[in-house]
């Protein structure tokens, strides 16, 4: 990317449209059925026909792949499952012709326990890198230390026989959590960073940002509240039975961030998002990640993921962040590689195939309508829903340990579509590492591109109109009416004034203006609303967007 172009805007995450890719699952180029670099290199023209302004590639850093690349065994290199360093070079170079920017997911809070840092602090208690990992010492019963819980299931503590100590992972036991409060490990990541930064990366998506740092003391954490449960979609996991009040959330982690906000502040025009992985907090933890000049740009939060259709709930959680992130910077996104993907969470078995796309294309509307940045998930645009696979199909270990309650993430991870034809589906010439259902075939990327009434036009259609309306991007936002199935809201930003209806069921609805909206309707975003008069009739999943003078 050009300098001149990086300097155009050093405010250009704020309000962009980034563009997720999963990258064993976007586009195989040597047909061993996982995608790669080079695969997502020679779709860069997709992505950049949508009119996003970059693209977030999950890892693809060496890894044994337990965790298929979050838990990484070298920051500072390329699996050869994906390519190497030089097709990495080639993707920046690439995309940065295209007017993409490029952001890379960072798994700094635990490695891979094969990493060569957990290989050596494992060894001895007096090793030079002893004090990388978090260790402790049995409870007084001669059990783990606490009551933390993994992600992933069971305690978060693993017994180490050489060490005679336990090890600490929030995640899988192969994903030990490093020790931030050791400088020495906050200065190592920050070099792993500053080599992908030389590289030419225009920003980094920090996995678990808020996980970084530990209580100590290693107190126990709290029972939590019912209300405050954060089930991403099921009951059977008991880590949402706490208030993870001790490991994670710590304030320690405000001043690493203003150390790594130092060494962005180095490279002009890049950006960070880090991901919140606790409701319970909301806006608040996202103001203090992001408020003012000197911690992270933005945070990708995870309210909107698995959450309802219904105009109470999104206008809720709008209304707590403006009211509790006041200053900070959110990236709102409704799906993601961890989540059911939000169309089958959204949509019913009794929707027809056309009420599904309406829905799938009010939706971009919708989400890019938020005051914020927004992320899209691969597949979102060509409207795909979640996969349903059999046990024996499963991957990820997530699903496998609390199947069949909770399916894991497997069913929104399968490979991309592109084209109609034969299992790989232009994906691969082999056999993809997950099936690929056969209701996606019908929404491959050959058939919709070429179909200006399809859902991915209607994706294109609208990031480009949005282009054109900077109030979207970055005015402020208040909400007006969100009395279920209708939402409206209006967005200011200098001289300009929108307003944004949108009816969330199936069938029509009206809407009566407010007798001091003097408004006149937007035309070129792709939905069909009138306004006659005073009043707003919506057809079935319709939006309206009028200026208001």
């Amino acid at each position: 990317m050009s300098t001149e172009m990086k300097k155009s805007d050093p405010d250009w995450w704020r309000g962009a449209v980034i563009y997720q890719v999963y990258i064993r699952s976007f586009c195989d180029s040597d047909g061993d059925g996982i995608g790669d670099l080079q695969g997502i290199t020679g779709k860069l023209e997709h992505i950049a026909s949508l009119g996003v302004d970059a693209l977030w590639i999950t890892p693809f850093f060496p890894s044994p792949m337990k965790d298929f690349g979050y838990d990484v065994s070298d920051y500072c290199n390329v699996d050869p499952i994906f390519g190497t360093l030089e097709d990495f070079d080639k993707l920046v170079a690439r995309s940065h012709k295209l007017g993409l920017r490029v952001i890379i997911d960072q798994v700094i809070s635990h490695s891979s326990d094969q990493h060569p840092w957990f290989t050596e602090s494992r060894r001895s208690r007096d090793n030079p890198k002893a004090d990388w990992y978090v260790w402790a010492e049995p409870g007084p019963h001669g059990g783990v230390p606490n009551n933390w819980l993994s992600v992933f299931g069971g305690s978060a503590w693993q017994w180490h026989e050489a060490r005679q100590q336990y090890y600490l992972h929030n995640f899988l036991a192969e994903q030990p959590d490093l020790n931030f409060h050791n400088k020495a490990v906050r200065a190592a990541m920050l070099e792993t960073m500053d080599f992908w930064l030389q590289r030419g990366v225009d920003g980094f998506r920090l996995d678990t940002v808020n996980f970084y740092f530990h209580d100590q003391v290693l107190r126990d954490n709290p029972p939590a509240k019912a209300e405050a449960r954060n089930n991403l979609g099921t009951d059977v996991n008991p880590y949402h039975d706490q208030e993870h009040l001790f490991d994670k959330n710590q304030k320690e982690n405000i001043a690493f961030l203003e150390e790594l906000r130092s060494l962005m502040d180095r490279y002009p025009g890049t950006t960070t998002m880090g991901e919140v992985g606790d409701a319970s907090m909301g806006g608040a933890i996202i103001a203090d990640y992001t408020t003012g000049h000197k911690r992270l740009h933005m945070c990708y939060d995870c309210e909107f993921l698995g959450g309802h259709l219904r105009a109470e709930y999104f206008s809720g959680q709008v209304q707590d962040f403006e009211l509790k992130g006041k200053g900070g910077w959110q990236c709102w996104a409704f799906s993601n590689h961890d989540v059911r993907r939000h169309l089958s969470c959204w949509s019913s078995p009794e929707m027809t195939q056309q009420e599904r796309a309406k829905l799938a294309k009010l939706l971009v509307g919708l989400l890019l309508s938020f005051r914020g940045s927004a992320c899209l998930y691969q597949g979102e645009e060509l409207g795909l829903t979640e996969a349903e696979l059999q046990f024996e199909q499963l991957k990820d270990p997530y699903g496998i340990q609390f199947w069949p309650e909770f399916k894991g993430r497997d069913g929104c991870r399968t490979p991309m579509p592109w084209n109609d034809e034969g299992k790989g589906a232009g994906f691969t010439t082999g056999e993809p590492w997950l099936p690929i259902p056969p209701e996606h075939l019908s929404l491959a990327a050959n058939r919709q591109t070429k179909d200006p009434n399809s859902i991915y036009s209607q994706y294109k259609r609208f990031i480009h109109w949005y282009r054109s309306h900077p109030v979207l991007a970055k005015g402020s936002i208040l909400i007006i009416d969100s009395r279920h199935p209708v939402l409206a809201f209006e967005r200011e930003y200098k001289n300009e004034k929108i307003l944004a209806i949108f009816n969330l069921r199936a069938s029509q609805a009206a809407y009566d203006l407010y007798a001091n909206h003097a408004v006149q309707a937007l035309t070129g975003h792709g939905y069909n609303s009138r306004l006659e008069g005073n009043r707003v009739h919506l057809p079935g999943y319709g939006a309206f967007f009028g200026l208001i003078s």
